[in-house]
């Protein structure tokens, strides 16, 4: 969220911001709306201080007997009355409108993020790990999985395309990436573990971006409730409408949920497999800081996603989103993308932002700076810690093997009371 104070003061900073992400200025028109509302509260306080001293006139004028200016008071009284609250309810009105524009629009980028319209415009930041390479032809996850457990005949039969039903290996391997990464997570980086709703109101969605833009994008429950897309709607959440004294921050949160995407627009895009799926689990990492701090706490969080990966032993690489491919509330975003030698490319695993005060603002979360009376907005960031479904993915091919097995990352095995070695199941 925007703050309309901001616009007002520096309206070519804020067009030039929007022009970085692709979109026509707006700063004229939204501090148009802004001055007819600001003038109509004028007209409205004006009014009401008229009607209040116009009102205690009229007790003066009847002691005074004078009659004809007591009437002459309450007429103008009568007017006020029956005018204030048609202009009321035209400030309201004017109100939301400059509301609901101000919430549709996209965070600005920082200096630092690369201008671009899509992901052929990010800039590669460093590559971590050797490409795996094999003696045989790599093959593709979904042609490998179905022996280890992901099944997607049956998550299909059940729940349509996009669902998988894993089994044995694979629901084993599935179960060890997210406790790896949660205890990695607490253990060494020092988010606090939480257990998260799965089901937020309307204003939720909307305090982390995804409302009311990107409804289409989640699924609604019949009684307006929604499936989160993914915990950091949650987790940021929970420090909403607070004032918290600064030496509580950093906060730093993580949880394992599932995650629920319709993934309208993606028709098409990695039908197969388990790459794109409406229903898959992460571990999420978020912050609150303060906005000294938030550079830094971007580069740490994404420094720990980078942790699970190197100490998984899967090549990646991190790039850093150009204008035209970050989220909505981002204001800088670091993709990391792993190495899938069976499609000989890089894909995303996961998406790491600092969100400054944007996220804040449409949360009301401020914090008390040590010794001063007024409060700032907090900034909050955002990361995958990884995409579990996506890790399993990595390591079921960049650790296959010619016969059809996989090998553990020997991190995964203690997770697997020592198995090192996913064997396919026996054909019928």
């Amino acid at each position: 969220m925007h703050d309309i104070r901001s616009i007002r003061e520096k309206p070519a900073d804020f067009d030039a911001g929007l022009a970085r992400r692709g979109l026509e200025p707006m700063a004229g028109d939204l501090v148009a709306l802004d001055e007819k509302r600001r003038a109509l509260i004028h007209e409205i306080q004006l009014g009401q201080a008229r009607r209040n001293e116009a009102s205690k006139a009229i007790g003066a004028a009847k002691a005074q007997k004078d009659e004809a200016t007591a009437a002459s008071l309450m007429a103008e009284v009568a007017t006020l009355k029956e005018r204030l609250p048609a202009l009321e309810i035209d400030e309201k009105t004017l109100g939301d409108d400059l509301t609901a524009r101000l919430a549709a629009i996209p965070n600005l980028p920082l200096a630092d993020v690369p201008v671009g319209g899509g992901e052929d415009d990010n800039a590669l930041m460093h590559e971590r790990g050797a490409r795996t390479e094999f003696s045989f032809d790599a093959k593709e996850h979904d042609s490998i999985g179905p022996a280890l457990g992901l099944d997607f005949e049956t998550g299909a039969l059940l729940a349509g395309s996009r669902f998988t039903f894993l089994r044995g290996s694979a629901a084993k391997l599935h179960r060890a990436l997210g406790q790896f990464m949660l205890d990695t997570l607490t253990r060494e980086h020092g988010f606090e573990e939480c257990v998260v709703p799965l089901m937020v109101r309307d204003e939720v969605m909307f305090g982390t971006g995804q409302l009311p833009k990107f409804a289409e994008d989640s699924f609604q429950t019949t009684d307006g409730r929604w499936l989160i897309p993914t915990s950091e709607v949650s987790l940021t959440n929970a420090i909403r409408e607070q004032i918290l004294p600064e030496h509580a921050l950093p906060l730093r949160f993580t949880a394992l949920t599932p995650c629920f995407r319709s993934e309208a627009g993606s028709a098409g895009r990695d039908t197969r497999g388990y790459i794109r799926q409406h229903q898959f689990e992460k571990v999420e990492m978020v912050s609150i800081v303060t906005p000294e701090t938030s550079d830094e706490e971007h580069e740490r969080m994404t420094a720990c996603a980078e942790d699970i990966l190197t100490k998984l032993d899967l090549p990646f690489r991190r790039m850093k989103l150009c204008t035209g491919d970050m989220g909505f509330s981002a204001a800088r975003t670091y993709d990391l993308e792993v190495w899938l030698p069976g499609q000989a490319r890089y894909r995303e695993i996961s998406s790491v932002s600092t969100c400054t005060d944007f996220q804040a603002r449409r949360m009301n979360a401020r914090y008390r700076p040590e010794g001063e009376k007024n409060t700032r907005f907090v900034h909050t960031l955002n990361g995958s810690g990884l995409a579990v479904g996506r890790t399993l993915v990595a390591v079921v091919e960049n650790y296959q093997q010619e016969d059809g097995s996989v090998a553990v990352p020997e991190v995964l095995q203690p997770y697997l009371r020592g198995l090192n070695r996913l064997e396919p199941a026996a054909s019928s």
